[in-house]
C-alpha cells in the first residue's frame, strides 16, 4: 500500500516480497557501520526481521518503516518511516538507503515528505530522531530537516554513543 509519493520517489508499506531487498539493505557496510548487525543472513531472517518491525509496527500503531522506491523504476533503493521505542516517549524518525543512492538528495526528499505525513495525517507532535555520532552524513541531513541537536545518549544492547534530535 503506498503511503506517498514524492517527486521522484514512492514510500509504500513493506511486504513479505520486500524479503530480498531486506537481505541486502540490512548488510550494507553502511547499515553495519552504523545501525549494526540485526543478524539477518538469509531470506527467512529477513521475512522474520518484516515481520517482528514493520508489519508489527503498522499494525501496533498505525505506522512503521516503509520501503523507498525510485517512482520511475519501482526500484527499492531504501526505508523510511517512524519507530515507537519503549525506551523514548516520543516517536522516532529513521531512514538508511542503499550505498549507490547515498547523497544524492533522496534522503532528504523522502524524509521531508515523510515528517510532513507524520505531522498532518499521523497526527504526531514532537519527533525524535537518533544516530550514531560518528554518522555526519545523517546528523546533516537531520539538520537540515530542522531537527536540533538535544544530546548524547548511550543506546541500545551495545550501548553506543548516539546524538538525539528533536523536533
Amino acid at each position: 500500500m503506498q503511503i506517498l509519493e514524492t517527486k521522484l520517489l514512492i514510500l509504500r508499506k513493506f511486504t513479505l516480497a520486500d524479503a530480498p531487498f531486506i537481505l541486502e539493505l540490512v548488510n550494507t557496510p553502511t547499515w553495519l557501520e552504523f545501525i549494526g548487525d540485526k543478524g539477518v543472513k538469509n531470506l527467512e531472517d529477513a521475512e522474520n526481521y518484516l515481520k517482528n518491525g514493520s508489519l508489527k509496527s503498522y499494525e501496533d500503531n498505525g505506522f512503521g518503516f516503509y520501503l523507498v522506491a525510485e517512482k520511475s523504476t519501482q526500484k527499492p533503493i531504501g526505508m523510511c518511516g517512524f519507530i515507537n521505542r519503549q525506551e523514548f516517549e516520543n516517536v522516532d524518525l529513521g531512514f538508511a538507503f542503499l550505498p549507490d543512492f547515498i547523497g544524492k538528495g533522496f534522503g532528504f526528499e523522502i524524509a521531508q515528505a515523510t515528517l510532513h505525513y507524520g505531522k498532518e495525517v499521523l497526527k504526531l507532535g514532537r519527533i525524535i530522531a537518533i544516530v550514531d555520532s560518528r554518522n555526519t552524513a545523517s546528523s546533516a541531513l537531520l539538520q537540515k530537516l530542522g531537527f536540533v541537536f538535544e544530546k548524547t545518549i548511550y543506546f541500545g544492547e551495545k550501548k553506543t554513543l548516539l546524538n538525539l534530535y528533536g523536533i
